[in-house]
Order: C-alpha cells, then structure tokens, then sequence
C-alpha cells in the first residue's frame, strides 16, 4: 500500500526563559520562549518536524490550530505530498472555512506554517540533505511552481521570478563551494535584552567582538534616556568598526519614532527594526525617509507574502527580516525571497527564540547559493539560547554560521527536552515554585 500521513502530533513547548530575561523588549517585557511543536508521521515509519514560535500564554491556541488541520493532512500520500509542497500549502491555507480565520494571517497561518515546515523537513530527510541544500537543487520551474503567484503578479510575476532563478544557476555549485568553506556571516542579540543591566550589556557586548561578531543589536524604546545611555555603552565597548543595530519591537507610533532616534544618532546605529506597528507600510516608509542613512528594518511580524510586496513596494524598507515560523513555511519564504530579489533588498532573517536560528539558516543559505548570490549586507541573527533542545544545533564560529549538514530543516528537538518543558504537566512547570 502507498505510504500516507498517519498522524499529525502536536505538543506545547515552553521554557521558562522569563526567569532570567532573557528576551525581553520593550513590549514583551517577561517571555517564556515556546514551541507549538508539530511531528508529522507517515505509515512507513518515517517522520518529519517543524514548529511555530510563540512566547508563552497563546502557544495552546496555536496547538489548537494545528489540531483543526490535521483532518487535511491525515490520509494524504507522501510521495504526491512531497511531489507537490505549493499545492499542500494551498490546501492548508485555503481551507473553504478554517481560511476566514484569517486569511493568510495569524494563529492559523503559523499553525500552517508549522505543518508546512514539518513537510519539508520529511521531504529533506528522505532525499538524505539539509534543507538548504535540497532547495538549491531543485530546477527554476520546480522553485517557481512552489509560489502562489495570484496576489503577486503587479510586483513580481512568474517569469521574472524564473529570470532571477536562471540567472543565478551558473554560479550555484561556486557559491555552495564557498558556503561550505566559509560559513554565513551572523549578527548577535544577545547582550541588548532590555532586561539585562548595564554591567551584562557591556560583558556581552565586547565577548561578541572577540568572538568575532561584526554587528549587535540592542533593545530600545521604553526609556529614552536609558536608551542613550546603553547605546553609548556598547558604543564605547564595540568601538567604531562594529555595527549596532536597535530594535524598538513595535513600540513607537510613527513621529515618535523619529524623535526618539534622533539623539541615538551619534552612536551610529545601523538599522532601526520594528520602529512602529508591524503593519504599517505607509508609516515605515515615512519613518525611512526621515531618519536616513539609519535603515528601517521589518519582517518578523509580517503576516505574509502581500504584506512584504507591499512594504518593498513602497519602499519603505531598507531591510527585510523574514522568519522561518510566522508565514506559512518554507514554501511562503521561497516567494519572499524572490521578492527581495526582485527589489534588490537584502534578506537578513530574524532568529533566536526556540529552533528560529536552527530553521531559518536554510532560507538564507538557499538564497545566497540560488536566488540572490549575495552576502553582502546580508546576516543572520544569532541568540545563544535553547540550541541545546536540538538535535542537530546551529553552529556559529568567528561570527558566521556554519552550513548544517545534517538532513532535514533542523526543527527536531530531543525527546527529553519535550518531556521536560511540555505545558503545564512538564516537570519544569509542575515543579516551579
């Protein structure tokens, strides 16, 4: 008998990571970073894993979610699964009834999202390479049948998006030669959380120069003067040849956010990220104009592929930061990409939270090898947290990650790891004091 999809698993992952404050910004002051961690299982035996991120309280909604799909996927054949990635995203995100939850946004777009990526991680490991890898294989056509071009064709229709890809081709097996060698430059988060006191800012920040970080990034935005003061910090601790970012997660409105980066201008921060609310395309683009040559930064919230055409659009964006676990998988980030190409904007994926830097490095390596053929101005966020949950962790040296060779998009976690932190019966919650 054909192999089908036997069973759509879901468990709700959390780490208490609020205890320490780690991640906290200044509109999520105190997250517990989780994971609505999908498994899909085929009746071979074969399995595959994906997750969304959420950061704590809503992660059981998202488990919900996937929970409303799996009559969708259940029952289906692998091989015209695998053999048809942008067709099983259509299906899941253009359900008849569960798409008025969105549509193309929200719980149930990163619960799609979730699945999504678990299919793609089964499609990787049963052609035996990591994702990246597996994506730069595949041929223009078999890359551009994967988009769902119907709300995309005024800024990026199908045969452009091939000429990007063809005109890429040439240099594909080079540029993997040189991933391979040389790794992908990363940027770090780790000394700015908002929480951390001046002294661990400091700390952080000169050990991410020494270990060869070119770029950190600080939370701003519920203090200015405490703002200016940390900025003139890490300034100080990083020197002139350092790029720093800031990243104020969505809490200005669109004047104030110019007015509270005007005094940080002398500490040259690189982009601004998230200055105002994620939807807002005409106000990063106001924003973008009046605080240039600092970049306007955005994606992570983004809710979907229109959303960043519109964003590039209208040029309001000097970077787009995808994320591997917001859309809906794998297959939404191919388009994105090749937006980003087409408006010659560069991809700098955001990352951290639980398995974002272990997924995500795929989508920038397969751009770098097949779609847009460029470092430059490129990086990868990098947050030296909960790798350790993982069975195949990211590997950074010298400030670059290093290419993961082992199959699959790299969301499985150890089994132990789930047992421990599952919600609410998890020992690590059911033990808490």
């Amino acid at each position: 008998m054909a192999e089908v999809i036997s069973a759509v698993e879901v468990a709700d992952v959390r780490f208490p990571t609020s205890r320490e404050l780690d991640g906290s910004d200044a509109m999520n002051p105190e997250p517990d970073y989780s994971a609505t961690y999908v498994t899909l299982r085929t009746s071979d035996g074969a399995e595959g894993f994906g997750l969304a991120f959420t950061i704590g309280r809503g992660n059981e909604i998202t488990a919900a979610a996937v929970r409303a799909l799996q009559p969708l996927v259940t029952g289906l054949p692998v091989d015209d699964l695998l053999a048809d990635l942008g067709a099983f995203s259509r299906r899941l995100t253009g359900d008849g009834q569960l798409r008025w939850l969105g549509p193309h946004k929200g719980v149930i777009h990163m619960a799609a999202g979730a699945v999504v990526n678990a299919a793609w991680d089964l499609y990787a490991r049963r052609a035996g390479k990591p994702l990246w890898d597996l994506l730069a294989s595949l041929s223009p056509e078999q890359l551009v049948a994967l988009v769902d071009f119907r709300y995309l064709k005024d800024a990026l229709t199908r045969e452009e998006a091939l000429d990007i890809l063809r005109a890429a081709e040439p240099g594909r097996a080079a540029r993997r030669a040189r991933l391979l060698a040389d790794g992908y430059p990363a940027y770090t988060t780790t000394p700015g959380w908002l929480g951390y006191t001046d002294d661990k800012l400091v700390r952080l920040a000169r050990e991410a120069v020494a270990e060869g970080f070119t770029q950190i990034k600080l939370k701003v935005g519920t203090d200015p003067e405490a703002d200016l003061r940390r900025m003139r910090l890490a300034r100080e601790a990083v020197g002139p040849g350092v790029r720093i970012a800031v990243d104020a997660n969505q809490a200005w409105g669109v004047g104030q956010a110019v007015e509270w980066l005007r005094p940080l201008a002398p500490y040259e921060p690189y982009w601004i990220e998230e200055p105002t609310s994620p939807d807002d395309v005409l106000g990063h683009a106001a924003i973008r104009r009046a605080v240039a040559p600092v970049k306007v930064a955005t994606g992570e919230h983004c809710h979907n592929q229109v959303m960043f055409k519109q964003l590039l659009q209208a040029e309001a964006i000097d970077v787009l930061q995808l994320d591997a676990a917001r859309v809906a998988g794998v297959t939404e980030n191919v388009a994105i990409l090749l937006l980003a190409a087409k408006f010659g904007v560069p991809v700098c994926p955001h990352a951290g939270g639980v398995g974002l830097c272990e997924m995500v490095q795929h989508l920038a390596m397969f751009d770098f090898v097949a779609v847009s053929g460029s470092t430059e101005d490129r990086v990868i966020e990098y947050v030296d947290h909960l790798h350790e949950h993982f069975t195949a962790p990211v590997t950074v040296r010298d400030g670059r990650y290093l290419a993961p060779a082992v199959p699959g998009l790299g969301a499985e976690m150890h089994a132990a790891s789930i047992a421990d932190h599952s919600y609410p019966d998890g020992p690590v919650w059911s033990t808490a004091p």
